[in-house]
C-alpha cells in the first residue's frame, strides 16, 4: 500500500532525481523519508491517518514545504513540486555538443617527492567531447590525454615519466576518460563519475565538478566552464615504480592529485584560425 507521494521537476518540467521527501507529524517528529527515482517520482510508505508537514529538498534547490492530508487507508499526495534553484546557481550550459578546447584547458598533476616537496607534470594534449542534455544528469563526457605529452620542465625526468617505469607510453599511448553518471551536490558543484582507462587498467573514479557558467568569447563562439579534481593511487592503475631514497621514504608518492581546468566550445568541432 502506498503512503504520501508526488513528483518532483524543474520549473522547466524536467525530473529532479535523488530529490529528498522528507515527512513530520504536527509535533515535529519525523514520520517517514523517501527519495526521488530518475523520473522524480517519490512516495513513502503507509502513514498514519492526520495531518502532516511535507519538506522537499534537493543540492541545488531551494525547499518546498506543504501540507500533506493522509487518508484513512495510509496514503496521501503532494502532488507536482516545483523546485527553484538556490540563489546563486550558474545557469546551466544550453544542451547539445561541446568540444574541449585544448589550448585554453589545463590537466595538472601533483605528486610528493621525497616525502617533503611536490612535483607537478602537465598534460598539455587533450581533447574531448561533452554532450550536455536536458535533465544535465542525463549529461556525458569523452576525453583523451596523449600520454607522452607530459611535461614538468625537465627532458630527463619526463623520459623516464615516459618509460615503462611509469607511463609506458610506446605501450599505452592514451589516456582515456568516459563519464556518465553525474549528481548534483550544490549550487554549481557536482560529482561526476566515470571509467578511466590508464596504463592499461580500467577503473571507475569520481571527479569532484565545479562549473563556472558559459558564455560568449571574442571569436563569435559560446564557451563553458569547469573544474574539476580527484585523487588516484599509482597502485591501482600498476605503475608501481617505487625507489627509495632512504628507508621508508619513496622517491615519488603514490597518490597523486589530478586537477583540470576545462573550457569547451559549444559545437561539434573547434574553430580554425
Amino acid at each position: 500500500m502506498a503512503g504520501l507521494s508526488g513528483t518532483v521537476r524543474t520549473a522547466e518540467g524536467w525530473a529532479v532525481a535523488h530529490a529528498v521527501l522528507t515527512v513530520t507529524d504536527l509535533g515535529g517528529r519525523q514520520a517517514a523519508r523517501a527519495t526521488a527515482d530518475a523520473q522524480g517520482a517519490v512516495v513513502t510508505g503507509p502513514l498514519a491517518p492526520g495531518v502532516y508537514t511535507a519538506v522537499v529538498t534537493a543540492p541545488g534547490y531551494l525547499p518546498v514545504a506543504r501540507t500533506a492530508q493522509v487518508a484513512g487507508d495510509g496514503s496521501g499526495s503532494i502532488g507536482d513540486v516545483t523546485l527553484a534553484p538556490e540563489e546563486g546557481a550558474v545557469e546551466l550550459p544550453p544542451p547539445g555538443p561541446w568540444v574541449i578546447d585544448p589550448v585554453h584547458s589545463s590537466v595538472v598533476v601533483t605528486a610528493r617527492h621525497l616525502g617533503i616537496a611536490s612535483i607537478k607534470a602537465r598534460f598539455p594534449e587533450l581533447s574531448g567531447r561533452i554532450v550536455v542534455e536536458r535533465p544535465v544528469e542525463r549529461s556525458s563526457v569523452r576525453a583523451r590525454i596523449e600520454a607522452a605529452s607530459i611535461d614538468t620542465g625537465i627532458k630527463m625526468r619526463d623520459d623516464h615519466l615516459r618509460s615503462a617505469d611509469f607511463l609506458d607510453v610506446a605501450t599505452y599511448p592514451a589516456i582515456e576518460f568516459a563519464g556518465t553518471d553525474l549528481v548534483r551536490n550544490g549550487a554549481d558543484t557536482w560529482l561526476l563519475r566515470g571509467e578511466l582507462v590508464l596504463h592499461g587498467q580500467r577503473r571507475e573514479i569520481e571527479l569532484d565538478l565545479r562549473y563556472g557558467g558559459y558564455g560568449p568569447d571574442p571569436w563569435g563562439g559560446v564557451r563553458a566552464a569547469f573544474h574539476a579534481e580527484t585523487q588516484l593511487s599509482r597502485d591501482d592503475f600498476a605503475i608501481n615504480y617505487n625507489a627509495m631514497v632512504r628507508a621508508g621514504v619513496a622517491a615519488i608518492g603514490t597518490t597523486v592529485k589530478v586537477e583540470l581546468d576545462i573550457q569547451a566550445l559549444q559545437g561539434e568541432r573547434l574553430p580554425e584560425f
